[in-house]
Parts: structure tokens; sequence; C-alpha cells
């Protein structure tokens, strides 16, 4: 995260908790319409229309004067969507017991992906069961853990 990420970050978490909402991660980037700063937010539940407006609203006075950003930029309020990779100790729990799928940086047993459930988790690790066995990861190994979408 860049300066101003972690800056938006700090002044619009207390604000997000206000509204028993939690900021997921904060992303300062150029897109084809200008600069964009986007909020990324989450509730036990899910976000609504509504929780995304509500928040844009509160915290659009405070960024003003936090002035964190010196050219003109595009503020977005999100929520995570539903194939957001797993990042916070709250997506594992949200996955536990559900089907996702790992991509490693380096192969194990041969293998850089693998698909199974999460059956456990920790700040370090976290357990899949596949193919009848469990296997242990190390969340710094993992380039991307998703989850997957069946309908």
């Amino acid at each position: 995260m860049g300066k101003v990420s972690d800056e938006v970050f700090k002044l619009v978490s207390p604000i997000a908790e206000n509204f028993g909402l939690e900021v997921i991660e904060v992303l300062y980037e150029k897109k084809y319409d200008g600069m964009n700063l986007t909020v990324v937010i989450d509730k036990d539940g899910g976000v609504t229309i509504d929780d995304c407006e509500k928040l844009h609203r509160a915290i659009d006075g405070p960024l003003d004067e936090l002035d964190p950003i010196d050219t003109a930029y595009i503020l977005n309020v999100s929520s995570p969507g539903i194939d957001r990779p797993l990042k916070t100790e709250r997506d594992y729990r949200r996955n536990l017991n559900k089907k996702i799928t790992v991509k490693l940086y380096q192969p194990l047993d041969g293998e850089k992906l693998y698909t199974g459930v999460l059956v456990g988790y920790d700040d370090e690790t976290f357990t899949l069961q596949a193919n009848n066995k469990q296997i242990i990861f190390n969340k710094k190994d993992t380039a991307k853990v998703e989850p997957v979408i069946e309908f």
C-alpha cells in the first residue's frame, strides 16, 4: 500500500466502524477515467448499495479536509465481491468449510494449483481437505487463495 492508501485507510476505518462496516482495503490506482480511490468494505451478512452510499457520503468531507491527494480523483466505495481472494482473517472465517482454490508460487508435490475444502486456519497457515487428505499451506507461500463459486 502506498502513502495515500495508508492515510485514507486510517481516516475512513473508524468512520466505517460506526456504521458496523469493516474497511478491507483502500486502492489508489489509475484507470481509464483518471485516478480512482476505492474503499472496499465488508460486514457480516454482506454489504448493500445503501451501506456503500452511506459511507461515501460520510467520508467525502473528511477526505477533502485530509486532502491526501493533490490531483482530481474519483471516489468509489464498494463491496469485496463474492470471488474476492482470501486475505483477511474474516475472509478465512467466511470461507471455512467451503471449497477454495489455492495457487502457489512454488510447486508443492509437483503441483501449483489445489482445490479443496478449507477446514482450518490460523495467522500463518490454513488447512485444505483435498483428495482424501489434509494439506497445510503457509499463507506466505500462496500466490492466490480464492473461493470456488458454484451455481
